[in-house]
């Protein structure tokens, strides 16, 4: 069963161009809230949550439908592939129905597991490295926590050269390219210095 979820963040805005677009394809329910998407209790999303048997299959107008927080979205994203649930997002390249759509799911969910091991990892080795210093810690320079947890899954979708560099940035939330190339240079990819005509091309192509 296709289940249908639209969300805006104030009661001024309308949800007719989501549920529309919902209904179109295939919805047979479509559950609807009014509520920003920092705001934690949705009441139509949790309803829907339990509705939602395995086998069915969550469809959006788009990702950030869902929320707003990277992290969040990656929890709810394992946590419907325990349950069997399928997720199809009508403006993102996420539709688990299909091979190209599973793959970037399953990108999501490796990337939970390969977040968590990091975390303790790290962690334990600031740690160990601020007592070699007589230090209790600090905060390392370098590449923000938040791009660090992500870069795995925007290697894998930069080096699949499925999506342009302008819509991974806007998967991911990342606000320019100085930052994304950062990414990639976190994750391995090897990025060459960027001339003004690579600039210009990298534009045109994005």
């Amino acid at each position: 069963m296709r289940v249908g979820y639209a969300r805006v963040s104030t009661q001024e805005q309308t949800l007719d161009s989501q549920t529309d677009a919902l209904g179109k394809s295939g919805c047979e329910r479509i559950f609807t809230d009014k509520v920003s998407g920092m705001k934690a209790h949705k009441p139509e999303f949790d309803r829907m949550m339990s509705y939602l048997r395995a086998g069915d299959t969550i469809v959006i107008w788009k990702l950030d439908r869902l929320g707003r927080s990277t992290r969040g979205l990656i929890e709810l994203v394992e946590t419907l592939s325990q349950q069997g649930i399928h997720l199809v997002s009508l403006n993102d390249p996420i539709d688990t129905t299909s091979p190209g759509g599973l793959l970037v799911f399953q990108i999501f969910c490796a990337l939970a597991e390969h977040e968590r091991n990091v975390i303790v990892q790290r962690t334990r080795a600031g740690l160990e490295s601020a007592r070699a210093r007589g230090r209790n810690g600090g905060r390392p320079k370098g590449l923000a926590v938040k791009y660090q947890k992500i870069a795995p899954a925007v290697k894998n979708l930069y080096e699949s050269s499925s999506q342009s560099t302008t819509q991974i940035m806007s998967y991911f939330g990342i606000g320019s390219r100085r930052t994304f190339y950062k990414v990639l240079r976190y994750a391995g990819v090897a990025i060459k210095p960027i001339t003004a005509g690579r600039k210009a091309d990298q534009k045109s192509l994005a």
